[in-house]
């Protein structure tokens, strides 16, 4: 009779067995308060960089977003948001580090940002930057080489998102100095599954650079961590020349 009244033993979850204390340093987030379409104030911020540091994350380089038509940020607006975070991190006694550099769109104003030197950078002249979701730019090659002229070193956001990019023009962007960053999520299957298998191509031809959260928002938060229990991502966090360690 006391077997009707027993409670039911409660599934234990798998945990991963990693996590990204290995690389340490996650590059490419959104977690500055209320400057693009990351955290939209800084209890969201701090929310977002508290789920980071439980993954293991020991470094973040917050990349908001500089782009003509949404978010015309400028070392100034990135500068003051970083600050204001940093206050309520040690108004918390959150001990991490956060650094800001951006995510800059490759849009009518990247290549003259190139040439006029004004990028936010990361490192050591490192530079994160993102296509647009349609198309290549026409120019982009063009660029590249601009880049890697003046000394900076490229690093292309999220090529696994980019539908009209296949794996080899990734391979073909890397041999002409670019490096790659790819979103752990995209690994989940968070974006879609043929995002996820690209992802996954991308790794087994060992060309992935960087991995980051390219953190937005609790789901993405969510998503990092679940991340950790599919098997393309422990092969990253394993055994994987991955540069994120450079940055620490």
């Amino acid at each position: 009779m006391f077997g009707l009244f027993k409670k039911k033993e409660e599934k234990r979850e798998k945990q991963p067995s990693v996590n990204y204390e290995v690389i340490a340093v996650d590059m490419h987030s959104h977690v500055l308060p209320g400057i693009d379409d990351g955290a939209q104030n800084v209890d969201e911020s701090i929310f977002l960089i508290k789920k980071m540091m439980e993954a293991g994350i020991k470094k973040i380089i917050a990349t908001p977003h500089i782009m003509i038509d949404y978010y015309r940020n400028t070392p100034e607006t990135i500068s003051a948001a970083l600050e204001i975070l940093k206050a309520e991190l040690k108004r918390q006694g959150m001990d991490i580090e956060v650094q800001a550099a951006a995510e800059h769109y490759f849009d009518e104003t990247f290549e003259q940002r190139v040439e006029d030197k004004k990028l936010m950078l990361m490192g050591d002249n490192y530079v994160l930057y993102e296509y647009p979701f349609i198309s290549a730019p026409q120019n982009a090659f063009h660029v590249l080489q601009k880049l890697t002229a003046a000394g900076y070193k490229p690093i292309l956001a999220h090529p696994e998102r980019y539908n009209y990019m296949t794996v080899e023009e990734m391979a073909n962007l890397r041999a002409w100095g670019c490096s790659l960053q790819l979103n752990t999520i995209s690994l989940t299957g968070y974006y879609g599954k043929g995002i996820k298998q690209k992802a996954e191509a991308m790794v087994d031809a060992d060309i992935v650079d960087f991995i980051s959260s390219d953190m937005h928002h609790p789901k993405h938060a969510a998503a990092f961590q679940d991340a950790l229990n599919f098997p393309h991502v422990e092969r990253l966090l394993t055994n994987y020349p991955l540069k994120n360690i450079m940055l620490k």
